[in-house]
């Protein structure tokens, strides 16, 4: 399970510190995941992550959602969504190109799955975490209805929803390539 496996590895990194209290936020029910081996990783923009979820299986499409994002610059992606998983984890398991996009995997640990819902959507998403509002503190572009697409999970009633992905993001990955190319 994926909760085992980052308790896992963050055990050891905090066995040195007194915290008194750690939580962890698993959207989505993300801890019912399987994971995929590292063959089958893939490459979008800056960032390279393997399929967040697998099904077993493949789904009908009554149990399927259509996700429209529009992406920085203005083309329309369309996705097959299954109930319950994140947008981040749309993107992601279909493959859509979309440049820099879900660096932390959704640890809520970054902002780059950021979008921009329209007002009548944003309404009707469920609450926001105070981690997910520190967290967009750090985005670029943020609007009264950003969210963090790690954070926003399918629901049948979003058939058709449209979001989309700002203009810029904040990535630090982007900033390294260019000390790269511009040191050789």
């Amino acid at each position: 399970m994926m909760a085992q496996g980052i308790s896992g590895l963050m055990r050891p990194l905090l066995g040195g510190l007194n915290v008194s209290k750690i939580r962890f936020i698993y959207p989505c029910g993300m801890t019912e995941q399987r994971h995929t081996p590292a063959k089958q990783w893939s490459k979008r923009g800056f960032s390279v992550t393997r399929k967040l979820q697998d099904a077993p299986g493949e789904s009908s499409s009554a149990d399927q959602v259509t996700v429209h994002f529009v992406n920085r610059n203005g083309e329309r992606l369309t996705a097959m969504a299954k109930e319950g998983e994140s947008l981040l984890e749309v993107v992601v398991n279909q493959n859509l190109a979309i440049d820099g996009f879900g660096a932390c995997e959704g640890t809520l640990a970054c902002s780059t799955c950021h979008l921009i819902f329209e007002k009548d959507t944003f309404q009707k998403l469920d609450a926001i975490s105070d981690e997910e509002l520190d967290m967009l503190d750090l985005a670029y572009g943020l609007t009264e209805t950003s969210r963090l697409g790690c954070q926003v999970c399918i629901k049948k009633s979003m058939d058709g929803l449209t979001v989309r992905v700002p203009a810029d993001v904040s990535d630090v990955r982007r900033q390294l390539e260019v000390g790269k190319q511009s040191k050789q």
